[in-house]
């Protein structure tokens, strides 16, 4: 690994050419920068498995596959065959959002391949064409392995990760007593809901209450309804909100560990007419941990509001 690395177009990072790149996609064969990496990691590793060069341990596969590639200049000569013409490669200095399309497009779109790679058919009239077909055959054989193998394990769940939701404070809340309500929230997230502790008599409440939630790879919306607690009958709902958790996932699996970032801002749920955001809300990096702060207006009642934190915590935090 330390031989591939002296090469010299192994000394800049495949994607962006920023120097001294110090992670690697073990089975695309090239060498990232942790910018890079961070986007690499969100495709899955069934696109890309990415190891530190220095710090992880490699198997001897993994070492054979980078071998045989032979590290950025053969990889990009296959990857990016066809790059359109005026097409112009993310610089070290690029802004997340420009890395992210690009390194998709590359290698999860394959849309800079030579189209009759992306099928892999064809016998090849030379060695070299027989190595870019099997290479990236070896890489589509185990995108459609990891579907297909998904898709039959009913009733399995994977889990990508683990999301924490601090209940704050509701503001003006329905009324569904006499003159007054006994709110709880109740959370929704694939098979599994989470619950706060009911508070009595109070349109204003302030719970504080951190629940957790395991988050399936497929994960669809967060659920979020408010209900009024009652002694002698059905509980009333006082409202309720669809989280979408796209941007908090998204970005944090594209940044990985969060712990090597300052606090910045990574990614943004937009308020729009069609959801319950009262403002736009931002993810962010705080302390080294993803987090997400919001106010959501309640759904399908006469009033009140919701404020939240959510965090994110990858597998093995």
């Amino acid at each position: 690994m330390k031989d591939l690395l002296l090469h010299k177009d192994n000394r800049f990072c495949a994607d962006c050419n920023a120097p001294d790149p110090k992670w690697a996609s073990a089975n695309i064969g090239v060498f990232v920068c942790l910018k890079c990496c961070g986007v690499h990691r969100s495709l899955g590793t069934h696109i890309s498995k990415i190891n530190s060069v220095t710090l992880d341990e490699w198997s001897e596969e993994e070492i054979d596959a980078m071998i045989e590639v032979g590290g950025n200049a053969s990889a990009n000569s296959i990857y990016e065959a066809y790059l359109p013409e005026g097409y112009t490669k993310p610089a070290s200095d690029a802004s997340h959002e420009q890395r992210a399309k690009f390194i998709r497009s590359k290698y999860e779109h394959q849309e800079f391949l030579k189209p009759s790679l992306r099928i892999v058919s064809g016998k090849s009239s030379s060695h070299k064409n027989t190595f870019k077909a099997s290479f990236s055959k070896r890489l589509m054989d185990s995108f459609r392995k990891s579907t297909s193998s998904s898709k039959n394990m009913e009733g399995m769940v994977e889990f990508i990760g683990m999301l924490k939701v601090k209940v704050i404070k509701g503001t003006d809340l329905a009324i569904r007593d006499m003159m007054t309500s006994d709110p709880y929230v109740i959370l929704k997230l694939g098979q599994q809901t989470v619950q706060t502790t009911i508070i009595k008599s109070n349109l204003n409440p302030v719970w504080n209450e951190e629940l957790m939630l395991s988050v399936p790879e497929e994960f669809g919306q967060l659920s979020l309804q408010v209900y009024d607690h009652d002694m002698f009958s059905a509980d009333d709902i006082m409202g309720e909100a669809d989280i979408d958790l796209q941007p908090l996932i998204t970005s944090a699996m594209a940044f990985g560990d969060a712990g090597m970032f300052d606090d910045m801002q990574i990614g943004k749920w937009l308020k729009s007419h069609d959801n319950a955001l009262i403002d736009d809300s931002t993810v962010n990096i705080i302390d080294g941990k993803v987090k997400q702060e919001m106010s959501l207006k309640l759904q399908n009642v006469e009033c009140g509001e919701l404020d939240l934190e959510l965090e994110w915590m990858p597998l093995g935090h």
